[in-house]
């Protein structure tokens, strides 16, 4: 179960046959950001947690290694799934593809309404391919595949980190119509990179004769890691100067990552795709909790308000978003040149952009890893009592 449960009652504005209540989240998708919940588990899709979230203008769902790791780890909600597999003589590899493929296909089938009434641009739900993969790119294709035959929901996402050997399988996967969250990005070059993989894997996709408007992509780009890294090194700096540029480099990366977007996404090459159906891949903002308590616990949200962007909170940071967040409109487009000489001035103290930004995408790979092998560690463990039970012994 989620720690923060979706309380507010429904009011007017409905879709379908529940009526929906108003919070910041309509709000904030009136202006442009469609809000995702980082969090998925089987309790939430059984006990209407996840259809409550819709109701208060949630539109999408995204998942991760850690996220189900933990949701494997608490309470007996898969024991019986478990025991079927154990019985069947699953391994655990197959016993985790399934586990969790079910519960992304079941969030699926909810979130379809939304992907209806949206034109299929909301109400997805993202999976990730095994994170071991991340530097296997004909793995990640196959793997990709995989997910999206056996879900076989038009609202999925499959989710491909953004390393140098994923950048073309990408590319690969759009071009044989998946839909794909690129995820892991954390640099201004690699977000360039993945803009130009989307765009090539459309181009291929067209060539095919697919129909682009029914790929969809989000290219998912981290932020509050930037700034735990960037703020220990100037930290370790110590000068006023350096303390006074804490807490403002991830929003910075974000902001210019948005100039990116923009501009690449008013190219030629990309109006002749879009002449031919193709749909903008949206900039995702995630990684949106402050891992800084004494930074606004909305930060990520507020200061990141532009048009066709997605934000991705986990549920701590998506209720104090409902409870004291405060729009003010764009917070986005305004501050390029600010946003620049914010990273100039990090360079100049001696913090090294491209430094930070390698460590993170090695780290951030290691953790989907890690946490991998934590998901199945506890799935064998499962699988063992299960089998054991099963033999009487």
């Amino acid at each position: 179960m989620s720690d923060h449960k979706p309380t507010a009652e429904p009011t007017e504005g409905a879709t379908g046959d529940r009526e929906a209540t108003r919070t910041i989240l309509h709000e904030l998708a009136e202006a442009g950001v469609s809000v995702w919940l980082d969090d998925l588990n089987r309790p939430m899709i059984t006990d209407g947690d996840l259809q409550a979230y819709i109701d208060r203008g949630v539109l999408g769902v995204t998942t991760n290694p850690t996220i189900f790791a933990t949701a494997l780890s608490e309470g007996e909600a898969y024991s019986d799934q478990v025991r079927q597999l154990a019985g069947s003589g699953a391994d655990v590899d197959a016993a985790v593809h399934a586990l969790t493929t079910e519960d992304v296909r079941n969030a699926c089938n909810i979130f379809l309404s939304t992907f209806e009434a949206t034109g299929g641009q909301d109400g997805r739900v993202s999976i990730e391919v095994d994170p071991r993969l991340a530097k296997d790119t004909t793995g990640t294709v196959e793997m990709a595949q995989q997910l999206w035959n056996e879900i076989d929901r038009p609202n999925l996402l499959v989710k491909i980190p953004a390393t140098v050997e994923g950048l073309p399988a990408i590319s690969q996967a759009l071009a044989a119509g998946i839909s794909v969250n690129v995820t892991l990005i954390f640099s201004l070059d690699r977000y360039r990179g993945v803009m130009n993989a989307y765009l090539t894997g459309l181009e291929q996709a067209l060539e095919q004769g697919r129909d682009l408007s029914t790929i969809r992509s989000v290219a998912s780009f981290f932020v509050s890691r930037v700034d735990a890294e960037i703020d220990k090194r100037l930290e370790d700096i110590g000068t006023d100067e350096a303390l006074a540029l804490r807490g403002k480099a991830g929003l910075a990366n974000a902001r210019l990552a948005y100039q990116a977007f923009e501009e690449v996404f008013s190219t030629p090459r990309w109006a002749n795709l879009r002449d031919h159906g193709a749909n903008l891949q949206r900039p995702l903002w995630a990684s949106t909790g402050v891992k800084n308590p004494d930074y606004p616990d909305t930060m990520y949200v507020t200061e990141l308000v532009a048009a066709h962007t997605v934000n991705t909170m986990p549920s701590k940071t998506l209720e104090a978003t409902v409870d004291h967040g405060e729009l003010r409109g764009d917070t986005v487009t305004g501050g390029y040149a600010e946003a620049q000489q914010m990273l100039d001035d990090l360079e100049r103290m001696g913090v090294s952009y491209p430094e930070v930004v390698d460590l993170l995408e090695v780290e951030g790979v290691d953790k989907f890893e890690q946490s991998w092998a934590e998901l199945l560690e506890s799935v064998q463990g499962e699988l063992d009592k299960a089998a054991s039970a099963g033999s009487g012994s």
